[in-house]
């Protein structure tokens, strides 16, 4: 495939992801489509400032429907060991090695926990809800953003994708390993997700 197609099929999961979170029903795809690539965008151009959460490895992911999770109080970052493990796996298996480099999935975890790290500051959450335009109330001139639900999810994402050098956005790998780790038997033969990963704020 080439990049545009990749990078196509990449905005489609993430409209999808929006379709399938709560208050999102019935919205207008368009929309969708639109705060998708907006959420992309704003992750694909973050800047971190050097990492103040600490870094703790563990196993129970697998169980638990988790490869990373971002605690902000007090910061910590948790990566899980079992669920990175089997997303390596998962890529060999599916022959994505050429989007997914060795070691990349720990690296990208590590980066999309990093972005919502950054996020959850207050300045960057005003300047994500500019970003995506959703208006909450207009007073004049003046417009109220609103939060959209998953946006940061696709922005995280996005961040870990260019932050990595990745061929494709992790979202992708990440609805991979729900649908093997939820279906064993059918994993090979869908790319269908089951529940793609979220971080705890």
């Amino acid at each position: 495939m080439s990049g545009g197609a990749d990078r196509d099929h990449d905005l489609d999961l993430a409209v999808r992801l929006l379709a399938g979170t709560p208050t999102h029903e019935g919205r207008d795809p368009l929309l969708l489509r639109q705060w998708a690539l907006a959420a992309e965008e704003f992750g694909a151009r973050l800047s971190p400032d050097a990492m103040t959460a600490r870094i703790v490895e563990r196993d129970g992911g697998l169980t638990e429907g988790l490869l990373a999770r971002f605690r902000s109080r007090p910061a910590q970052i948790e990566l899980y060991v079992d669920t990175i493990d089997r997303a390596e796996r998962l890529v060999d298996e599916r022959g994505w090695r050429g989007w997914y480099p060795e070691g990349s999935v720990r690296a990208a975890a590590l980066a999309h926990e990093r972005a919502h790290e950054h996020l959850h500051h207050a300045r960057v959450r005003a300047e994500f809800k500019r970003a995506l335009g959703h208006t909450a109330l207009r007073l004049g001139r003046r417009r109220l953003f609103a939060h959209v639900a998953g946006a940061d999810e696709l922005a995280a994402h996005a961040y870990a994708r260019v932050a990595c050098g990745l061929g494709r956005s992790p979202l992708l790998l990440t609805e991979a390993l729900a649908a093997a780790v939820a279906h064993p038997a059918r994993a090979a033969h869908t790319d269908r997700a089951v529940r793609p990963d979220r971080s705890e704020k």
